[in-house]
Formats: C-alpha cells, sequence, structure tokens
C-alpha cells in the first residue's frame, strides 16, 4: 500500500516515526516528511533553510507545493495529514474535489476547539477519518463526524515517569521557548530568577540551534548548564520554567513541577484574547479543567512575569498536589496513539 504523508513540521515527524514501527513493511511512505523514514518528495529539513525572503515568494511555493502533493495523491492509495492546519486543510479540500474516494486520514487535529471552530465543518465535510489526540476534542463535532480518541503520542514517546518528589529543589530546567521572541524576552527573568533561587539551573536548547543563534537569542548563560534532551532532563531536574507549548505538557506528563511563563508581543496578546476564549492557556490546565476543578499548573503571563513573581510561585508551590494530579492526567489520556492510528 502506498500512503501519501504529509507531515511538514518536525514535531509531527517524532510522532510518524513511532507510527511507521506499527505499521506493515509493504506500506510506502510519498509526499513530505523526514528522510529517516523514507524517500520523501520534500525532505523537511530542505523545506526549514528554503531561504523564503517574503510572505509572497512563501505563499507562491507553497501553493506549488500543495499543487504537487495534489498530483502525487494520484499515486497513492490513502492519504495520511498531520498537524499543520494552514497547509494541510487546503490541501485536503484539493485532493478531496479531485480524488473524493480517496480516504484522508488526520492525525494531530487543528485545535478547532480552541479557536477557528469553522474548521471544524471543513474537516468533517473533507477528512474520512479524523483521529484525535485530546479526549474532549469529540465533544465540538457533530454526531455524523467519524472522529476517534487514539489516545496522546507523547505518551507513547515519553518512557519514564516520576514516582516522587524531591521537596528540596536542587535542580531547575528553564525552557524559554523556541522563538526569537520568546527567548530574548524570557532569559533576563531568567538570568535574574537564577541568582535570587542559587541552585544548579539548566537550560534547554533545541538541538538543531547554530552556536551563532544560541548567542543571538540567549544572551548570556554562563549561570546555566546546557542541554538538548527534553525529557531526559525534565525527568532528572527537581522543577521547571516553561514558556509554554507542548513542553508544558510533556513536563506534566513526566510529573515535574513547574511554572508556566509566557510574554506575547502587545498586539499579539491582544488579538489572541479576543480570537481564543479560554480560561487557560496551558494544554494541561486546559484538560484538566474538563474534569477537575482546577489547575495543575501555575501560568503567570504578560506583566505577571518577573523574577520576583516568579520565586513567590516557586516558594509556595504544592509539589506533592502536582504529581497526583499529573497521574491523573496521564490516566486520562492513556497510551497507544501510535499503534491505534496504525490500525
Amino acid at each position: 500500500m502506498t500512503l501519501l504523508v504529509c507531515a511538514i513540521e518536525t514535531s509531527a515527524n517524532v510522532h510518524l516515526k513511532e507510527l511507521k514501527r506499527y505499521l506493515d513493511n509493504d506500506i510506502k511512505f510519498i509526499g513530505i516528511f523526514d528522510k529517516s523514514l523514507g524517500i520523501p518528495k520534500y525532505d523537511i529539513q530542505e523545506l526549514a533553510v528554503m531561504g523564503f525572503v517574503d510572505v509572497i515568494k512563501k505563499l507562491f511555493f507553497f501553493l506549488k507545493l500543495k499543487n504537487e502533493m495534489v498530483k502525487l495523491a494520484s499515486k497513492a492509495d490513502k492519504i495520511l495529514l498531520m498537524d499543520a492546519s494552514g497547509f494541510n486543510l487546503p490541501l485536503a479540500k484539493a485532493i478531496k474535489k479531485k480524488y473524493p474516494q480517496k480516504e484522508i486520514i488526520y492525525y494531530i487535529l487543528p485545535q478547532a476547539w480552541a479557536w477557528k471552530r469553522k474548521r471544524i465543518q471543513v474537516l468533517e465535510k473533507t477528512i474520512d477519518k479524523l483521529a484525535s489526540i485530546l479526549p474532549f476534542e469529540k465533544d465540538y463535532y457533530s454526531k455524523n463526524a467519524n472522529i476517534q480518541y487514539v489516545g496522546h503520542p507523547l505518551l507513547d514517546i515519553i518512557k519514564k515517569f516520576k514516582t516522587k518528589i524531591n521537596n528540596t529543589v536542587q535542580s531547575i530546567a528553564f525552557m524559554p521557548g523556541s522563538r526569537r521572541n520568546e527567548i530574548k524576552t524570557l532569559m533576563p527573568i531568567f538570568r535574574k530568577l537564577v541568582k535570587l533561587i542559587n541552585v544548579k539551573a539548566i537550560i534547554i536548547i533545541p538541538s538543531n540551534f547554530s552556536q551563532d543563534k544560541i548567542d543571538e537569542y540567549y544572551g548570556d548563560i554562563k549561570d546555566f548548564e546546557i542541554s538538548n534532551d527534553t525529557h531526559k532532563t525534565l525527568y532528572e531536574v527537581d522543577f521547571a520554567f516553561i514558556c509554554s507549548g507542548t513542553a508544558t505538557l510533556e513536563a506534566t506528563l513526566i510529573g515535574t513541577p513547574f511554572i508556566l511563563s509566557y510574554i506575547a508581543k502587545p498586539l499579539d496578546y491582544f488579538i489572541a484574547t479576543k480570537l481564543v476564549k479560554l480560561e487557560y492557556i496551558g494544554l494541561s490546565n486546559i484538560m484538566f479543567k474538563k474534569f477537575k476543578n482546577h489547575p495543575i499548573h501555575p501560568e503567570l503571563i504578560q506583566d505577571e512575569v518577573t523574577a520576583e513573581n516568579l520565586l513567590k510561585a516557586f516558594n509556595k508551590y504544592d509539589k506533592s498536589t502536582f504529581l497526583e494530579d499529573s497521574k491523573t492526567l496521564r490516566d486520562y489520556l492513556e497510551y497507544g496513539s501510535a499503534k491505534n492510528v496504525a490500525s
């Protein structure tokens, strides 16, 4: 069987690699994915270094790429789309229009429950099988939608979970994000905080960052040890300060107490508050609120994010309750996402 795959983001390829372990050997990948998984038409690493200069050139390239993927779909028995709704939804509509009988599977769905809910109607009409990684997600779809909760893929790749908490914090991980603005905004605060807490500090830096990028984004990091292994480091440290995103869910599942610390550009934050009607921004807190009446971890946002405020939140943290809540969330999410999608 030939499977047209569109996994255009690095994170999606981590989960695609796990999925491939459960697929029959006679299933061939074509399309966009990491070259370690086959022979792609476009390797995601190539896309990352295309050297786009402006938005118009980006749009032109991705329109051309979409058309090439639609042509390639003629050779595929099934279509697998992963995350990246900005590219994958238009691609799905184009494929379905040209090849209405081809089955399209979408794994790691757009977070339409948080914003742009009109996408749900598009997904229901366009996608044949919706593989959800959040248990509550299907509640936002109609009864006619072919949506199934398959388990959360992070539980396929996180191998070690904490069973006890060290009340005396001896090491702290800092994750100031992966984008330039996030890192440059948080690092001065984190540097000040390290001096206030005075414990072993480890900064987790994406492994694909060049030294020039590290120097520009992070500035002076002489007070930090450097790690490129997120899961190993989060398991080994006693606490963490994390910007936002998937890393907050990773820390929760591993069982590492942490504080979410997020500062967006003022205009971006204003727009987000108008578009996204959510009480929390951390995915663990959003999910936990569905079946419990309290958040798992503190969230400090915008002007609240100061070294002094982070220190106060750190000093009054209930680590034991956090650990119990993290176990509850793991049970809620269940295991086996890749195996279920493969079937």
